[in-house]
């Protein structure tokens, strides 16, 4: 394994993580391109013959994302238990041919209209994120030498909010052009070839020494547990659920901002999720050089956290003003929008807040591969995903609950940062107490 001084982006010169990588990266691609695809069909054919009249446009959003979700809630232990009982490269030489067949299944629900199959077809997709999800956190550790983890989970948070970002981008052009009929299927397809033949190229990854013993005797919850003299890996992996709690509140707002609050036309929707998806890259990749400034990285989790709590403030304050302002006689075109300086302030805080949940994000997910045991990595990751799959319902489920009640998308975000700001100072002072103790 390689010790040498963090440079994380030789590592995509590498064989041990290059092909890994970007089989990985195609995957995330693939996988949002068909969900934004499926979504926007079924919207548009809400009504008409082609598919139950119970599918209607309200309908379509919450129930594809569920689809998407549930098999990490239902999956993610099974896959753990796999992947500490099985070589990682044949288990993501699988997965990438699996992604074959199911993208050929989508192909054929796609060109048949065929909303059933292509329903089924975003449940496999979201078994595939599943897979993938759990295999990539424990593979990195197994490759990678200590000094090496924050740069290569930096380039694996970069890769997915890129891939997310270029998935729902030429979902949306391909059904804006007209010309999604053929060519999305045949997109799907090869970004499935590509992945499967790039998996051929991970190196072996075997099994750590008493793997077998220990899937039996430890369970998914006791993975979390301390081993040795040092830390457990629960806290951690209570943060990265955190995170994605927080992100996934500030995603499910944009359609609610864009449309109420800034009066603007679904392109400055895409707009936002590109300056998050900027943001969020870009935070993942200065994490290994702000870590090294900072001598810690627990020191880039708490610039992180505060970053979240203060640009997420402002950009709540933000929107308030710009709400008091009123709607305008037309809805404004994205480029009307970037146009208006009074939006600037507003883009700022998006861009900042996002880098900031890379920092606090991908310290805490080398933290947890770090403190894991190596004959149990895999189900703490397992147990991550679900921890993850938990509370992004929840911030569904708080989001729907604070629009029942009336407050606004500037009042619920301030609300999601008040308790972000609570969480971190409870966390702060627990530390702070066991250091005094």
């Amino acid at each position: 394994m390689n010790e040498q001084a963090p440079h994380q982006f030789h590592l995509l010169g590498e064989r041990r993580y290059a092909p890994f990588f970007w089989a990985v990266f195609l995957g995330s691609v693939n996988d949002n391109l068909l969900k934004f695809a499926v979504t926007l069909l079924l919207v548009y054919q809400a009504g008409s013959t082609a598919q139950p009249a119970w599918l209607t446009a309200g309908v379509v959003g919450p129930l594809t994302g569920a689809l998407f979700i549930i098999p990490s809630l239902l999956m993610s232990a099974m896959v753990g238990r796999l992947a500490d009982r099985l070589p990682l490269d044949r288990l993501i030489r699988w997965g990438k041919a699996l992604e074959v067949l199911m993208m050929v299944l989508a192909a054929g629900a796609w060109l048949a209209g065929h909303a059933w199959g292509l329903l089924g077809c975003l449940v496999l997709s979201g078994m595939h994120v599943t897979w993938f999800s759990t295999l990539k956190y424990a593979y990195v550790p197994q490759h990678l030498g200590p000094q090496e983890l924050l740069g290569g989970n930096g380039l694996l948070e970069m890769g997915l909010f890129m891939a997310i970002l270029l998935g729902t981008l030429a979902g949306g052009a391909l059904m804006s052009s007209g010309d999604a009929l053929p060519w999305l299927p045949a997109g799907l397809l090869v970004l499935a070839l590509a992945g499967w033949a790039l998996s051929l190229q991970v190196p072996p990854t075997p099994v750590a020494q008493a793997s077998m013993a220990a899937v039996n005797e430890t369970g998914l919850w006791r993975s979390l547990a301390p081993h040795g003299s040092g830390p457990g890996p629960w806290m951690p992996v209570l943060g990265i659920s955190w995170m994605w709690f927080f992100g996934a509140t500030c995603l499910t707002l944009f359609p609610v901002v864009t449309h109420g609050v800034l009066q603007a036309d679904p392109s400055v929707a895409s707009l936002l999720l590109v300056l998050t998806s900027v943001g969020i890259g870009l935070g993942a990749l200065s994490c290994e050089r702000l870590a090294r400034l900072l001598r810690t990285p627990g020191a880039l989790v708490a610039l992180g956290a505060i970053g979240m709590a203060v640009f997420g403030a402002d950009l709540a304050w933000s929107l308030d003003q710009i709400a008091s302002r009123g709607a305008g006689p037309h809805r404004l075109s994205v480029l009307a929008f970037l146009a208006d300086t009074g939006h600037a302030r507003l883009m700022i805080d998006l861009v900042a807040m996002a880098c900031s949940l890379g920092w606090f994000s991908v310290p805490l997910y080398a933290q947890m591969q770090g403190r894991a045991a190596p004959t149990h990595r895999a189900r703490v990751v397992a147990a991550n995903n679900i921890l993850n799959a938990g509370f992004i319902l929840a911030s569904s489920a708080l989001v729907w609950g604070l629009d029942a009640v009336g407050l606004g998308a500037a009042a619920t975000l301030a609300t999601v940062v008040g308790l972000h700001t609570t969480v971190m100072l409870l966390v702060w002072l627990s530390g702070a107490g066991q250091r005094s103790a």
